[in-house]
């Protein structure tokens, strides 16, 4: 075994044992396979995943790949098959599911990693009506997320806004700064860096403010088929990151110097503030099928798909390994 090899088993297993982790995991087979594939992408409230790595390692996978995503919709890379298993935000995740694409939703992550910025003069949703939008992809986060807060207050997302897509997940902030549009919806570490520069102003934090606040923002999605030949594998990825969460939940700290060493961020302070913002022991306490069932009947409501709520969780979701390691994971 080579030392570098050496010295990244043994800090998942150092990690891994502060957590319960080799406990558990000796009770159950190995992974059917050796390699797990997630996303890598500029947003870094998706840090429990990348905190994971050791975890995962810790797990049996013996290959932790990071897929990275800049353009685009992280989830068609899962539907595709080019990534086993990922968090990325619900709201994307439910007009692929309308459109019968092989995704499960297994679990939810945290509330609340998202805020929107606009310009003076737009004093609230109401006043997007006829402004235009700046998104990094069209069917996006920030596209299906801002349509449903445009649906919630009576506004048709697709023919009473413009929307401006960007080239990057970078761009919208820019189209904003430079003055192309009139909103942009941020996500970490984006507002984190919009704040540091006392640019644009905030009329909904996704972390504070009601209904938001109150559901899911970030799931767990795996390729259908993936969570149906691996089951054992499924469960094993999926504990390594609820386990992370609660690393981030509880040592924000460590969290933020993790992400730091496998450089996922270059920004120590900025890593620690996302890290200890986002509530990632959510998990825990709240129903994802709630967060499904709210954000589905505003696109309904909006055209944007035709499926019912309903129709969605039993097509697009999975809860048997959710249920089983919360039973595990009571303390």
């Amino acid at each position: 075994m080579s030392r570098r090899r050496f010295l990244q088993q043994s800090s998942a297993l150092g990690l891994a044992s502060a957590f319960g982790l080799i406990r558990e995991a000796s009770a159950e087979p190995p992974p059917e396979i050796a390699r797990i594939r997630l996303v890598r992408t500029p947003a870094i409230c998706l840090a429990p995943q990348y905190v994971a790595e050791d975890l995962l390692h810790a797990e049996g996978f013996s290959e932790v790949d990071y897929v990275k995503i800049d353009r685009g919709n992280g989830l068609e890379a899962i539907a595709e098959g080019g990534v086993d298993i990922s968090q990325w935000d619900v709201q994307a995740t439910l007009p692929l599911l309308d459109l019968g694409k092989p995704l499960v939703i297994l679990a939810g992550i945290h509330a609340g990693c998202y805020e929107l910025f606009v310009t003076e003069g737009v004093r609230g949703i109401k006043d997007l009506k006829g402004k235009t939008i700046a998104i990094y992809a069209w069917g996006g986060g920030d596209h299906v997320l801002v349509s449903s807060m445009l649906a919630y207050v009576g506004i048709n997302p697709q023919k009473e806004v413009s929307w401006l897509v960007g080239a990057s997940h970078r761009e919208p902030m820019q189209l904003f700064i430079d003055g192309k549009a009139d909103a942009f919806l941020a996500n970490p570490p984006q507002p984190q860096e919009m704040h540091a520069r006392r640019l644009g102003r905030v009329i909904v934090n996704t972390s504070q403010d009601q209904p938001w606040s109150q559901y899911f923002c970030c799931v767990v999605v795996g390729h259908r088929d993936f969570v149906a030949r691996y089951p054992v594998a499924t469960k094993r990825a999926l504990r390594a990151l609820l386990k992370a969460a609660d690393i981030c939940a509880q040592e924000p700290e460590r969290g933020a110097r993790l992400l730091v060493a496998k450089g996922f961020e270059t920004r120590y302070e900025i890593g620690l503030s996302v890290v200890k913002d986002l509530a990632y022991r959510r998990w825990r306490e709240s129903s994802p099928e709630d967060t499904i069932r709210f954000h589905a009947l505003r696109l309904h409501e909006a055209g944007m798909i035709k499926s019912t709520p309903q129709k969605l969780i039993n097509q697009g979701t999975d809860w048997r390994f959710l249920n089983e390691l919360k039973k595990e994971m009571k303390a």
